[in-house]
This record gives structure tokens, C-alpha cells and sequence, in this order.
């Protein structure tokens, strides 16, 4: 509510009921689910994350959790729209994993505009690219038939970075694990792409997810970003 400029009188008056419901609701009582989805609607935030025991379909194990919002049978097929529009909607969290991923500072032409916005609005944001200069760079390289042009790419990557170098916020690494898949996470939502054998970045298949559930496949996904965190080397940008 704090987020999305409302008291308890201003979020009472758009969903029509008193100020004292408002309260009961924050110290508990879980309302009827119509207006639990007008609440959600109004703050910008999914039902399961206000009222998680409302969601018993997204408690563990269970098989359908919905955070699967889209599939894609390749990375190239995911509309710029959609990385621009989880790019400009972040507020709290972005993360990048993967091992050069240039595309993600070529979206638009506002990319490094953007993100400093963002983390003078106190977003965080964590890049993570592969060490050019590491083993598993050179066999990633020879499994997806780049001709050894992939240490190059990701040292382009980090020249393209240059411009957010001093923004207060951003951290930028180098890790030298073996990735089976490439994260981009803008807060609740994120695009995955597994990776296959001989299959080059952009033809990976690509899940557009958004986080439901602490036992869903997003947190699944979230995780292993923070294992591959834990081995990142702070790197100095190139300008």
C-alpha cells in the first residue's frame, strides 16, 4: 500500500468499502476473493503474494501454479515489447545470468537510461556474465560452433556496459560455472532459456515466468541465480 500511495481511507474509497475493513484486512482477516482481486488490481501485486493461504493450488508440489505465463520454442521469438515492457516495469530487482547476453543492452536505445533510473529509485541490479578467459567459456564455444568468437562477444558485453559503470546499484561480475540456462528477472517476472546441446543463445527455448508461489518453478530458477552469485568475481567495467 506504501508502494502504491494509499492509506487505508484512499484504498477503501476506490473498492468502495470502509477504511476499518481496510484494517481488518491488514491485520489478517483474508476478505472474499472478489475483493481480494480488486486489491491485488489496485496495488499492482498478485493475490498469492498478499494472501498466500487464500492459494492452496500454489502450496508444494502441487502441479499446476500457473507461474508459467508463456513458452517460447526459441529466445529470438520473444517480442522486444516484452523485454522492454519487464525492463520499464521493474522496481525492486533485476538480475542478469548468462554468459555474453549483448542483446539484453540493445533492447532500446534508453537501455543504460533506464537502469540508472531505476537504481537511483533504489532497484538493485546484479549482472553476471561469464570470465571470457575461462575453460568452460571455450567449451561452451566449441559445443554451440562459434568458431572461438564467444571470449569476444562477452568482452563486447562488458564494453556495452560501460555507460552504467558508476551507477550507484548495479553490480557487475564475471563467473566461470557451466550454465544450463540464461535469467533475466525483473522482479516477479523473468524469461528462462534452458539451454541445448549445439543450440546457439538465441535459439534456446525461452519460459516467460512470473513468481506465484515460494514453491514454484520461478523460485526454482531464483535460486540457482543465487548459487552462481555466491562464485562472481566484482569486475571493473571498460569505458
Amino acid at each position: 500500500m506504501l508502494r502504491a500511495e494509499f492509506d487505508s481511507a484512499a484504498l477503501g474509497q476506490r473498492l468502495g468499502v470502509d477504511s476499518k475493513t481496510i484494517d481488518r484486512w491488514i491485520g489478517g482477516r483474508v476478505p472474499h476473493r472478489r475483493n481480494r482481486l480488486a486489491v491485488a488490481e489496485a496495488l499492482g501485486e498478485e493475490e498469492a503474494a498478499l494472501w498466500p493461504t487464500s492459494r492452496p493450488d500454489q502450496a508444494p508440489g502441487f502441479a499446476s501454479t500457473g507461474e508459467v505465463v508463456s513458452a517460447y520454442a526459441h529466445r529470438a521469438d520473444v517480442p522486444t515489447d516484452l523485454w522492454v515492457g519487464l525492463l520499464t516495469g521493474a522496481r525492486d530487482q533485476i538480475d542478469i545470468l548468462g554468459y555474453a547476453a549483448p542483446f539484453v543492452f540493445e533492447m532500446t536505445p534508453r537501455v543504460h537510461d533506464l537502469i540508472a533510473e531505476k537504481c537511483a529509485a533504489d532497484c538493485r541490479v546484479r549482472i553476471a556474465l561469464a570470465d571470457p578467459d575461462c575453460d568452460h567459456v571455450q567449451e561452451r564455444d566449441e559445443l554451440e560452433q562459434l568458431g572461438g568468437t564467444l571470449s569476444g562477444r562477452i568482452r563486447n558485453a562488458f564494453t556495452m556496459l560501460g555507460r552504467i559503470a558508476d551507477v550507484d546499484g548495479v553490480q557487475v561480475g564475471t563467473h566461470t560455472v557451466h550454465l544450463y540456462n540464461s535469467w533475466f528477472r525483473f522482479d516477479n517476472q523473468a524469461i528462462a532459456t534452458p539451454h541445448l546441446f549445439r543450440y546457439r543463445g538465441y535459439q534456446h527455448p525461452a519460459l516467460h515466468l512470473r513468481r506465484l508461489s515460494a514453491f514454484g518453478i520461478f523460485e526454482t530458477f531464483a535460486e540457482q541465480f543465487l548459487q552462481v552469485w555466491e562464485t562472481v568475481q566484482m569486475r571493473e567495467v571498460s569505458r
